[in-house]
């Protein structure tokens, strides 16, 4: 059984908890509210499918801040979607570039806020699809033998059997041995997709 969409609703009034949070469950959904942002953060599972509600400004520590937060934390990249009074295209440029969902102004408006709210459901299903596969491919690659890893980044960087066999000392024959099981392993047939899961493996290079 898969955990139900959580959206985690953190704002310092208690009159817009209350609205919004009536309004979202009467839309279906599991709500969680926090009037403190730290209480928040400090209860906050990540691995829960959701996404986050905020208000922009918020005594100690604001939406912004608290969308950093999210955002370094390892793994999942939690949508944000933020809702606040006295928002300006300054900061509401800010929250967009950091990859926030909406920005709307309050009194949000319920078909407004549900979209957002779909879109934030698209983003976090695709995020966890990614993540998790992700973790097949480092499982796959934990599981390759010192040679067979060195075979790997030898055929990713697009040398031969013969090239490789010189470059670690050994034979042609050997090689084919080593790549073929380490082939079968990561469960992949071509060289160009060896490359694709090296790509995605390690993105920066």
């Amino acid at each position: 059984m898969t955990d139900k969409f959580t959206i985690y609703l953190v704002d310092d009034d208690p009159g817009v908890l209350k609205g919004l949070s009536r309004l979202l469950r009467a839309g279906g959904y599991e709500v969680k509210v926090y009037s403190s942002p730290r209480v928040f953060l400090d209860e906050h599972e990540m691995t829960v499918p959701g996404c986050a509600v905020l208000d922009v400004s918020m005594p100690g520590l604001d939406g912004l801040e608290i969308q950093r937060v999210l955002s370094a934390a390892s793994g999942y990249h939690r949508p944000v979607v933020f809702v606040t009074g006295k928002g300006d295209i300054p900061t509401s440029v800010r929250a967009m570039k950091a990859g926030a969902i909406d920005f709307l102004t309050k009194p949000v408006k319920g078909k407004d806020l549900f979209e957002a709210i779909s879109r934030a459901e698209a983003r976090d299903a695709e995020s966890r699809r990614l993540h998790s596969e992700m973790e097949s491919m480092q499982a796959k690659v934990s599981n390759l033998t010192p040679r067979e890893r060195e075979v790997f980044t030898h055929v990713v960087a697009g040398r031969l059997n013969k090239q490789i066999a010189g470059d670690l000392g050994t034979v042609e024959k050997t090689i084919k041995v080593h790549r073929s099981r380490m082939m079968e392993k990561l469960g992949i047939r071509t060289v160009a997709d060896l490359v694709r899961m090296a790509e995605k493996l390690n993105p920066s290079k």
